[in-house]
């Protein structure tokens, strides 16, 4: 066993060991507390679905104006949440952090801990001490729910999933997003031309999300056309796919070479961003840039605005419904409404070869989606520029 896998094994330990502990110390004392004054939302999420949980702290701090709400994000989120959105302080968690939860339990107990998503990060809350935990129900195995003290249904109608989890704090519709309630914290300088910027962002998870490079070029090309300098955006690692765009580098590239705070500042000064369903379109929806989210295996309802951003220029391109995106499973609960595809990538029974639902989005439904985005602000006004 190597050193990582060894360094988790011994913090899942030491996690079930606290939890199982603190239940028991606990045990015919535990109750719901009607003013808690310290609040965790135990979360282990990749970066989009966190930043889809911007719902959720809404709704808490609505609902508990007064109280310290905790975020367990990971340690490569962190800069995103250093300017303390709605009051809430981030912390780092990691099962390869030996002093993770240290520090989480370090903070004194908690009254009240909603766990989106994966119920096994209630053992975490349990282990750092939450005096009453809140989850949805139905979580695969039966293991995970045990150290849930309220358990609650997905809806049977149709939700974003982020408004599924502010339900979890028992408010039905936060307060519509702003791009002030979500400042961007400091960065380091970028140097960027004057204008209006278009970001196009090629990357993704999966190479079923990644949209076909003559129409990224095509695209660009109308956005110049347009009056827009085009800036292509890609995670790290991903340059190639940005090379493979646009091989005569026509177009300025800054692929791998951002961290997240300076993302966060670039769509924040962007003008458009059209990118895949991955991470950075939820992040420019945090920015308040007119967003253009382009889905293929993903569920444009599921990961979509919601009433959350209802007020924002967002817009989804999808053929929608799509043949094969016919999978109901959501963080292992089987839901009847929702359409998505989990699918790899591949010949296999379970595997798809060729990303279909991508190719079928054409250039003009995107061009499409960027006029009404671009119409919902006044031209060369930014959205979080109070215009």
């Amino acid at each position: 066993m190597t050193a990582p896998r060894r360094s988790r094994s011994r913090a899942r330990l030491q996690i079930i060991l606290m939890a199982l502990w603190h239940r028991l110390w606990t045990l015919g004392r535990r109750k719901r507390v009607a003013q808690p004054r310290r609040i965790l939302i135990a979360n282990d999420l990749l970066l989009g679905d966190t930043l889809m949980l911007t719902p959720l702290l809404a709704g808490l701090r609505q609902a508990y104006a007064d109280a310290q709400i905790v975020l367990t994000v990971s340690k490569a989120s962190l800069p995103l949440y250093a300017s303390h959105p709605y009051g809430v302080q981030a912390v780092p968690f990691s099962l390869r952090d030996a002093g993770s939860l240290a520090t989480l339990r370090a903070l004194g107990g908690f009254d009240l801990a909603f766990v989106p998503g994966d119920n096994r990060q209630s053992w975490l809350a349990m282990a750092a001490g939450a005096r009453w935990i809140v989850a949805h129900a139905g979580d695969l195995p039966a293991w995970k729910n045990r150290m849930v003290d309220e358990a609650l249904p997905y809806p049977d109608q149709p939700a974003f999933w982020g408004d599924m989890t502010a339900a979890l704090a028992g408010v039905a519709e936060p307060a519509a997003y702003q791009a002030a309630d979500w400042p961007a914290g400091p960065a380091r300088p970028l140097d960027l031309p004057a204008g209006p910027l278009a970001v196009l962002h090629v990357g993704a998870s999966s190479v079923l999300k990644l949209w076909e490079p003559q129409r990224w070029r095509d695209l660009a090309a109308v956005l110049t056309e347009r009056g827009l300098t085009v800036l292509w955006s890609g995670g790290p690692g991903e340059q190639a796919i940005v090379a493979d765009i646009d091989a005569s580098q026509s177009y300025r590239s800054l692929a791998g070479q951002l961290d997240l705070a300076q993302l966060h500042a670039l769509l924040a000064r962007a003008s458009l961003l059209v990118s895949p369903d991955t991470s950075v379109a939820h992040l420019g929806r945090i920015a308040g840039t007119p967003t253009v989210t382009l889905f293929g295996p993903g569920s444009p309802l599921v990961s979509g605005a919601g009433r959350f951003w209802r007020d924002s220029a967002w817009q989804s391109v999808a053929i929608d419904p799509f043949p094969c995106r016919d999978q109901t499973i959501l963080f292992r609960r089987n839901i009847p409404w929702v359409r998505r595809c989990g699918r790899g990538a591949g010949s296999g029974p379970n595997q798809c070869a060729t990303p279909r639902c991508m190719q079928s989005i054409g250039l003009a439904m995107v061009l499409g989606a960027v006029d009404q985005v671009m119409a919902a602000t006044r031209p060369g006004c930014h959205p979080g520029a109070g215009c």
